[in-house]
């Protein structure tokens, strides 16, 4: 038998999902734990419940052996690698939330045996693994490095992006003892064409965090230039693309209403909540964050000027959004602004509507439940239109051609006909009319 042939993997979502079945495609006898009946039981059936992996790529990975039990001790005490791919959220104070690692470990700690390999995918502040997520395995009385080996590989999923779960994208990993890290780079090597090895699970952990917390940083500093450009009468978006030009020395990142999903919102507070431990106060990664979470009230704003000009308040104003997914094209709501939106324009006394394609239910920050709309007669009926996410499958003639008034958050206007004062752009202001394809006579005045 194959070394470490038999693998089990706790927690089937975006991020232990594709892992599952990347394992079972390369011969390795794989078991899926998720606490989560319903998607437990979805999955048995060969639903898959995330838009990377389809369900026949499911069902062929379930013919040729994948398990899904819900949390099993015995499965546990079988494996030889068990994988930890569960949740990392922050609380009401952004602050940390280890609840779903702790508890996973507790299930682990229950059946671990001598000779076992733990690794931990789920992101963190550097000192989780082998912190508290070794500290709750070894009360099972076995020692880390010693008993059972433990090592970090930080997951790289990009929700939407299957080739991102591929074997090209190199992976990381660091554990407590060199041979830990040589034994989880073997295993990740199964399923990865390169696999670099750190120094230590902490050097891992930091440099996940570092990947994510690079890229909220430059969405909060083309965010914070949208509001001054909306301010200075120039058009970011043309801003952006002009700069995007230089082949060196400049990437290309995008305003919006906000960021989302399960790693850009959260992961600035692990860090910066990391660093006050060390009497170090990350005032830039905080404010980055802080920039980006404001942004949803920037977008209420939008649509009470947008109404304003029309001599309406937003109290009574029926309003539609689109879109309420955290990036386009896939079904995943964790952390969509959407939710702050809909939630600000209701507690202002508007009454709002939302269509989706990929999301059918959604609940916004103010704990109100809302169902997707049908697309046809929304539109029209609607007193303002708001574009949070645009999805490829919605109708955007329709919505240029029906709405009357539209705030447009993520540049979705860009080469379509638009009526004078039809269209409120985020970071750009009033679109002048005709066909807004760049031109500067559709540009606002400076």
């Amino acid at each position: 038998m194959t070394q470490d042939a038999r693998v089990v993997i706790v927690g089937l979502g975006y991020v232990g999902l594709p892992l599952a079945i990347s394992f079972v495609e390369a011969g390795r006898e794989v078991v899926g734990i998720d606490a989560n009946r319903e998607r437990a039981d979805q999955l048995r059936r060969g639903m898959s419940p995330i838009d990377d992996i389809g369900d026949e790529r499911l069902r062929e990975a379930l013919n040729r052996g994948l398990r899904i039990v819900e949390p099993n001790r015995a499965s546990l005490a079988e494996a030889d690698v068990v994988f930890v791919c569960v949740p990392t959220p922050i609380d009401k104070a952004k602050d940390p939330d280890l609840r779903p690692i702790l508890a996973a470990a507790a299930l682990i700690r229950d059946a671990l045996r001598p000779g076992q390999l733990v690794i931990l995918q789920s992101t963190t502040y550097p000192g989780t693994t082998s912190g508290p997520f070794r500290a709750e395995l070894e009360r099972s009385g076995l020692r880390a490095g010693t008993d059972f080996d433990l090592a970090f590989a930080p997951e790289r999923v990009n929700p939407g992006d299957p080739a991102s779960a591929s074997r090209q994208v190199p992976r990381l990993v660091g554990a407590t003892t060199v041979a830990a890290t040589r034994r989880a780079a073997s295993v990740l090597g199964a399923i990865n064409d390169r696999v670099i090895e750190v120094s230590s699970p902490d050097v891992a952990e930091l440099a996940k965090l570092l990947e994510n917390v690079f890229r909220n940083v430059n969405i909060a500093l083309v965010n914070q230039l949208a509001l001054l450009c909306e301010r200075m009468g120039i058009d970011v978006w043309e801003v952006i693309d002009a700069a995007a030009t230089k082949p060196f020395g400049y990437m290309r990142f995008l305003p919006g209403p906000g960021v989302g999903g399960h790693c850009i919102p959260v992961d600035p507070y692990y860090l910066a909540w990391r660093a006050r431990e060390f009497d170090f106060v990350d005032r830039f990664v905080e404010l980055a964050g802080d920039i980006n979470l404001a942004m949803p009230r920037h977008v209420i704003d939008l649509v009470a000027e947008a109404l304003n000009d029309r001599g309406q308040a937003v109290r009574g104003a029926r309003i539609c959004v689109l879109g309420v997914a955290f990036k386009p094209d896939v079904r995943d709501a964790r952390n969509s602004p959407a939710a702050d939106v809909i939630a600000g324009l209701l507690g202002r006394g508007a009454t709002v509507t939302y269509h989706d394609p990929h999301v059918a239910r959604f609940e916004a920050a103010n704990g109100a439940q809302l169902e997707s709309e049908p697309f046809e007669g929304l539109v029209s009926s609607s007193d303002v239109v708001v574009i949070l996410t645009a999805h490829s499958a919605i109708d955007w003639d329709g919505v240029y051609g029906g709405a009357a008034l539209i705030v447009d958050t993520v540049n979705s206007s860009h080469g379509r006909r638009v009526r004078p004062r039809q269209v409120l752009r985020l970071g750009a202001g009033w679109l002048a009319g005709g066909v807004e394809d760049g031109d500067a006579g559709n540009r606002p005045a400076a």
